[in-house]
């Protein structure tokens, strides 16, 4: 499982537009958001691009949280 930071979601909207994008990407399944933790989870298939992942998000409107 991989995890992720992400800025800006507050509702239950936030999480299905990220779900979306997430769902968007090939080789990235089983993806949960966490609101509370300001977070999502998944597993990659092969290995995928960060920088995808961030573009995809910024795309649904947050931001990933660089750690």
């Amino acid at each position: 499982m991989k995890t992720v930071k992400i800025k800006g979601m507050s509702c239950q909207h936030c999480v299905k537009a990220v779900l979306k994008a997430l769902g968007e990407i090939d080789g990235v399944v089983r993806a949960q958001v966490d609101l509370d933790r300001g977070e999502a989870t998944f597993e990659e298939l092969h290995p995928v691009d960060d920088a995808l992942i961030r573009e995809k998000i910024a795309k649904a409107g947050y931001e990933v949280v660089q750690e």
